[in-house]
């Protein structure tokens, strides 16, 4: 694979730390004409999505499960995905992820068109790193998501 990114580093040399969660990416739009961004996404035993649940209105995310169980929340209907199975999130569709279970899940995604790669997770770890292990900065999160075109969806009334 050769070197696409800006920084020169191959995607798939590159793990991404997200606290709890780890990326990695198998394909970027660089290398796919824009058509498609596909990643590993690792995340550890009884981790919570610390950012809030959002949607996109620019691409569609699919998960495949390949290790564990994934719990996701898609316009408010729950379903977990394991391994060998599938989940498509369209567009517009508010969601979110937890790790339920003790054991480590992983699961690949796939983004279509790639209208996200790296540079989003490479800014988001390093708002977590800034944080140094208390909560990161909520604002600057958002921040980066509505860049990167992740719409953040608001809390719900209690």
């Amino acid at each position: 694979m050769q070197q696409t990114e800006q920084s020169g580093v191959n995607p798939a040399e590159e793990l991404i730390g997200l606290g709890g969660l780890s990326v990695r990416f198998l394909v970027t739009g660089a290398e796919s004409n824009g058509s498609v961004a596909m990643f590993e996404l690792t995340v550890l035993g009884g981790e919570k999505l610390m950012a809030p649940a959002h949607s996109h209105d620019h691409y569609e995310e699919t998960i495949y499960g390949i290790q564990g169980f994934l719990r996701w929340t898609v316009d408010g209907s729950t379903v977990e995905v394991g391994p060998g199975q599938a989940l498509c999130i369209p567009r517009g569709a508010v969601h979110r992820f937890d790790n339920d279970t003790e054991q480590d899940v992983k699961c690949l995604c796939v983004i279509t068109p790639a209208a996200i790669g790296p540079e989003y997770f490479r800014e988001v770890s390093d708002v977590m790193k800034a944080a140094a292990g208390g909560p990161p900065d909520k604002g600057k999160l958002v921040e980066i998501m509505l860049r990167h075109g992740l719409t953040p969806s608001a809390p719900a009334a209690k």
